[in-house]
């Protein structure tokens, strides 16, 4: 702990993704503001986006500029301090991080290295697609795990249709064709979601293609069924849906390669695509293995119940990069949305009585259940607690709400209830006069 006499108490995050950016937020409210401790976020880059909406950007659905928010700005509006750059390393004998070079679009340096000095230190620098070391994935497929990377397949996939509508030669066999890998909730949501946008996209003047012929979504999963996460029931149902929409699903699959125009499976067989995206597997960053600190081999740091890392009490972590034991089941607490929401607020408690000198608290997982998205035909998933006495099933316009629930209730926790409902009320306006896919 800091000597409060000569500076207030110095807590850095690292990471600004939902839990990060939530727990700046509470920190700099309760805290900041008063100035019994100094807030400092980094993050790499300048604005957040809240990472289960990537495949509506992916798709199109949705426009990323209207739902990001400025690091910047919230830093201001509460009361904390924002840092732009990437952890490089750590001193934790100086209390020290390590922040790497930031440089532009067009490969100037605009921030050198520096250090930033901390009294706490919580890391939330989240995951990234694990492609376990496939041939070609690096190269060929598109991951889903920042905004640019769902940008740059959108524009990938305007183009492609521009190309083939253009051009007067037939369609090459991997033209038009779209490769998931990973029938997760990101790979089965961005699958749902094409089938629409891709259709809308079309119906803007490019006559020369039909979508139903032409454009053609393969879905490929390793295990035995879609949605692995949920029970059979719904896995099976949203299956079907998918395949009424003439989305191919192929489990019991395994990748074991990825080329320029398609996908190598196990048995042989090559699955012809013009654009893959990678959405199977997680792991935490690879710098996080050599700060010192504990991991497991997924990279993601080992902490104590309270939410600290086990080799360093001042040194938090949460969301996806901590490895938390989920105490009466056989693995750590998920990497979901909910969870990374349930530590922050958690840690912003810890923290403050950690400046009054009280114990920490043990962080509790409140498994509220799964929702997945199927665009504009369908919401699936299970509802779980004290409130509904176990699990429930649901599907349909009620699941749906629910789905949209979880991101208002994101908003809500870095905005308040009157900034979102007049956000939202904006939004729900000019929705009306402008395309149902976004056409750059």
């Amino acid at each position: 702990m800091s000597d409060a006499t000569t500076h207030p108490h110095r807590i850095v995050i690292v990471g600004g993704g939902a839990g990060g950016l939530e727990l700046a937020t509470r920190l700099g409210d309760r805290l900041g503001r008063s100035r019994r401790a100094q807030i400092t976020l980094i993050d790499r880059s300048r604005t957040h986006l809240w990472k289960p909406l990537l495949h509506e950007v992916a798709a199109g659905s949705m426009d990323v500029d209207q739902h990001t928010l400025d690091y910047l700005a919230q830093a201001r509006w509460h009361h904390f301090r924002f840092r732009l750059g990437s952890m490089a390393g750590l001193d934790r004998e100086r209390r020290v991080v390590r922040v790497a070079p930031t440089h532009d679009e067009e490969g100037r340096l605009l921030i050198g290295e520096r250090e930033i000095r901390y009294d706490t230190l919580v890391i939330a620098v989240g995951s990234g697609t694990n492609d376990f070391g496939t041939p070609g994935a690096q190269e060929h497929a598109i991951s889903l795990d920042m905004p640019a990377q769902a940008e740059r397949f959108h524009n990938r996939l305007i183009n492609a249709c521009i190309r083939a509508n253009a051009q007067r030669e037939p369609l090459r066999p991997e033209q038009l064709h779209v490769a998931i890998i990973g029938a997760g909730a990101t790979g089965v949501e961005l699958a749902a979601e094409l089938h629409h946008t891709t259709r809308e996209l079309v119906a803007f003047g490019l006559e020369r293609i039909d979508a139903e012929r032409d454009i053609r979504i393969t879905l490929i999963e390793a295990g035995p069924r879609v949605l692995p996460a949920l029970p059979e029931r719904l896995s099976n149902s949203t299956q079907d849906l998918l395949e009424k929409l003439r989305v191919q699903v192929l489990t019991g699959a395994r990748v074991t390669a990825v080329e320029a125009d398609g996908v190598l499976i196990a048995d042989g067989r090559k699955i012809p695509a013009e654009l893959t995206v990678w959405a199977a597997g997680i792991k935490a960053p690879d710098f996080l293995k050599d700060l010192g600190l504990e991991t497991n081999r997924l990279n993601q740091l080992v902490v104590t119940p309270e939410l600290q890392t086990t080799r360093d009490p001042d040194i938090f972590a949460l969301g996806d990069c901590a490895a938390c034991a989920w105490p009466g089941r056989d693995h750590n607490v998920p990497p979901r949305a909910q969870a990374a929401h349930q530590q922050a607020t958690l840690l912003a408690s810890t923290l403050r009585r950690r400046l009054a000198g009280k114990p920490a608290k043990p962080f509790v997982y409140r498994d509220f259940g799964s929702l997945v998205s199927l665009g504009n035909y369908s919401t699936v998933g299970t509802l779980m607690g004290a409130l509904i006495g176990g699990s429930l099933f649901i599907e349909g316009l009620f699941a749906r709400l629910m789905y949209v629930s979880l991101y208002r209730m994101h908003l809500y926790a870095l905005h308040g209830f009157a900034k979102v409902f007049f956000d939202t009320l904006a939004r729900l306006i000019t929705r009306r006069t402008e395309p149902r896919v976004k056409l750059h």
